[in-house]
């Protein structure tokens, strides 16, 4: 259920984009939302009315993850403004990748505790 719980606690923390998001927890979210949406995929090429659930799905998660790359980079002691990178064509998705697989910043920032020393997965402020 461990694998599970970062993705259980993404949704949890719903649009909650204060706090700071430890990179274990925030890879293995990416990992659970790639693999659904790697089925719906499969399940589509199958069956066309998995698009219709593929596309909600698709909305269903866009909040709480913007909310959750936001902490990720609250983790790295960057402001979620960083997010607009993504809009650089190629060069801001390289860039942003580069913040995600960082490491925390050790101790406290401006945006709160580092969760890796209070033993939390997510913290908000």
């Amino acid at each position: 259920m461990e694998f599970f719980q970062p993705y259980i606690n993404m949704f949890k923390n719903y649009a909650t984009f204060s706090g700071r998001t430890r990179r274990k927890d925030f890879w293995m979210a990416v990992l659970v939302n790639f693999l659904i949406s790697l089925i719906l995929s499969i399940l589509t090429g199958i069956a066309s009315f998995f698009g219709i659930i593929q596309m909600i799905y698709s909305l269903a998660i866009l909040i709480p993850f913007l909310a959750m790359w936001a902490r990720r980079l609250h983790d790295t002691s960057k402001s979620a403004w960083f997010l607009l990178l993504a809009l650089i064509p190629g060069i801001g998705a390289i860039i942003l990748l580069i913040f995600a697989c960082m490491d925390s910043q050790p101790g406290a920032n401006q945006y709160g505790p580092n969760p890796k020393e209070c033993n939390a997965s997510y913290i908000s402020r």
